[in-house]
């Protein structure tokens, strides 16, 4: 038996999490056309992309090895952007994940700085490591990509070193070209002291006034 990626609903203060799937699209394509200043390095659809975008991700949710998740604000219940379980790995037996990887994340610019993403990241490494009982939790991102870096790190992450000609460039005008990727990482001996600082800063979050959203 090989282990399967899943998509369960992980539900915050914040944030809810559903598996990724078209019902989202529309709400995908208005967060999607927000000011995309911060898209520079990441793989975000354009106006009229979200179907393919969207049927891209259940491709290959359907091998096992992605989970897409669509995050859903609480506060308006609708979809702010996505993120994803990716990469399972078994090394101790087929039946039981090690180590698994979250990526694929984006936000709405009117949902970035809100809480959403700290706790959206509390979420997921919670249920890697307290329900899959993973040992690590890994987070990649485009080596120059230092806001998404800052905020990996911001998030607990430990970074262990660049990844040299490791994946797809997402800069538009990149098409084809490879990119070196940051690698962080969170083992489970880290796992309580992060999701302390992720918590601290959620309880922040909820009783903070809402940034008014740049468009």
């Amino acid at each position: 038996m090989t282990f399967t990626l899943n998509a369960p609903v992980l539900e915050g203060a914040l944030v809810r999490l559903e598996p990724l799937g078209h019902q989202h699209a529309a709400d995908l394509e208005t967060a999607a056309q927000q000011d995309r200043a911060t898209y520079a390095f990441t793989w975000v659809p354009e106006t009229g992309e979200v179907g393919a975008y969207i049927d891209t991700q259940l491709d290959k949710a359907a091998t096992g090895r992605l989970a897409p998740y669509a995050q859903v604000s609480l506060a308006t219940g609708r979809a702010v952007g996505a993120t994803a379980y990716w990469e399972p790995r078994s090394w101790l037996t087929d039946d039981a994940l090690d180590a698994v990887e979250v990526g694929f994340t984006w936000l709405a610019r009117s949902a970035q700085g809100t809480g959403v993403n700290a706790e959206a990241k509390l979420l997921l490494f919670r249920h890697a490591f307290e329900v899959w009982g993973v040992s690590r939790v890994d987070l990649k991102t485009d080596a120059r990509n230092q806001r998404s870096r800052a905020a990996i790190e911001k998030a607990g992450a430990r970074f262990e070193g660049v990844l040299r000609n490791w994946s797809r460039s997402s800069v538009p005008g990149e098409e084809g070209r490879l990119r070196d990727s940051a690698i962080y990482s969170i083992t489970s001996a880290e796992w309580p002291r992060c999701r302390e600082r992720l918590e601290s800063r959620v309880r922040s979050a909820a009783v903070s006034p809402v940034p008014t959203p740049r468009r």
